[in-house]
Parts: structure tokens; sequence; C-alpha cells
């Protein structure tokens, strides 16, 4: 028998199954901040996909964060919610001084984290890929470094020459 066999593809969703039950780590969490505050230096960082169906943010916000969002629970949040029959969370931050209401899917976080116990999670995308928008075709180079391939002859030790 060979070693060298592909493990089978699965038919039961073991990936999605995991993702799911790592977000109600973060449901949780959220649920505890809501209820009792955060403890100590405990503070969380929220990455989500702005364009997620169900997330519902002001037009201003959206424009500057047209995908991809991170917003930073520490010391200035209020009206923390969780909604675990919707399966959303909503926060209000201030942002340039103007407090602004946010609802956030759970679907819809591709990171948590808590940096002070340095702890995190990152998600696939639970988008519908018929809701996914088409990354640009041309984009800033200090957005999306393009990799530069690097010849490694130029290091190798030749053999001397007689």
């Amino acid at each position: 028998m060979s070693n060298n066999t592909a493990p089978a593809e699965s038919l039961l969703p073991y990936s999605y199954w995991t993702e799911e039950a790592l977000r109600l780590v973060v449901q949780d969490a959220l649920s505890h901040a809501a209820e009792h505050g955060l403890p100590g230096d405990h503070h969380f960082y929220l990455t989500f996909r702005t364009a997620h169906p169900g997330v519902a943010m002001p037009g201003h916000l959206r424009a500057r964060y047209p995908q991809e969002m991170t917003i930073v629970l520490q010391h200035k949040f209020w009206d923390l919610a969780v909604d675990k029959q919707a399966g959303t969370f909503s926060v209000r931050l201030s942002f340039g001084g103007v407090a602004a209401l946010l609802t956030v899917p759970f679907a819809a976080l591709t990171a948590f984290a808590d940096p002070h116990v340095r702890f995190g999670l990152r998600f696939e995308s639970a988008m519908p890929a018929s809701a996914q928008q088409p990354a640009p075709e041309t984009a800033p180079a200090a957005e999306v470094p393009t990799p530069q391939v690097v010849s490694l002859e130029a290091f190798r030790r030749r053999p001397a020459r007689d």
C-alpha cells in the first residue's frame, strides 16, 4: 500500500462546519462584552466584508471602505448587541467624532482578534459566490504588491576555473 495516496474528497462540509463553530466563539465573546463589558485589557479587532448582504452602515463609511473594514472595540463603543436569531451584531462607534451604528452578520467576518491574549481567528468569506464583487482589474501598486521572482543562480557558488 502506498502512502502517496491523496485523501478522499469529503462529501461532508467539515471546513464549513469548523468555520461556523469558530464564528460562535466570536458570537460568545461579543455577547459577553455586550452583557459585562470588556474585562481588563481585552479588546477586539473585527474585520468584515462591507459588501456582504446584511451589512448595514452609513453610506460615507461604505464609500470609504467598499470591500473590507476593521473596527476596534476597546474604549469607546456603545450599544453593542448580539442578535443570535438574525446571526448579527450591532455596535455604535465614533468615526471622526460622528457616531455611526453598524450592523454586521457574523457570516461577513473575515477576522477576529483579541491582541491582549494573542488570540485570533481568520475566516474564509462566507459570502455567496453570486454576491461577490469581481476584483478590480487595475489597482494601485501600493495596495496590491506585485511578487518578484529572484533567481538563485546569482547566489550559488561556482567551481573555481583553472
